[in-house]
């Protein structure tokens, strides 16, 4: 279903039963988009591990509403370039230019 594999960017969530969390991983990764993720989960450890095998550039815990400025909100994919927020979000609106002077 679309719902699954388009970004929507509005009030809709996308719920599929699966049987593992390989399995969830798969379909998740099954996918040409990856901002963001929300596990929703009692187990911190497990969140982490199935985030990090995640093909995505923010994951949530047991939330989907705050962005926090200290950390790059950023995704992968055909998701958004670079990134914003934190410093590597300022990084990503600016341009250093180099200077490589000798006197003659």
């Amino acid at each position: 279903m679309k719902v699954m594999t388009e970004e929507s960017f509005g009030p809709v969530v996308g719920i599929m039963k699966v049987k593992s969390d390989a399995e969830a991983l798969a379909l998740m990764n099954d996918c040409k988009y990856g901002l963001t993720t929300s596990l929703w989960t009692k187990d911190a450890e497990r969140a982490a591990r199935i985030g990090n095998d995640l093909e995505t550039g923010t994951v949530f815990m047991n939330r989907a509403d705050y962005l926090d400025p200290a950390l790059c909100w950023t995704g992968v994919k055909e998701t958004g370039r670079g990134g914003s927020l934190s410093v590597i979000g300022f990084q990503n609106l600016t341009r250093p230019k180099s200077y490589h002077l000798k006197k003659a």
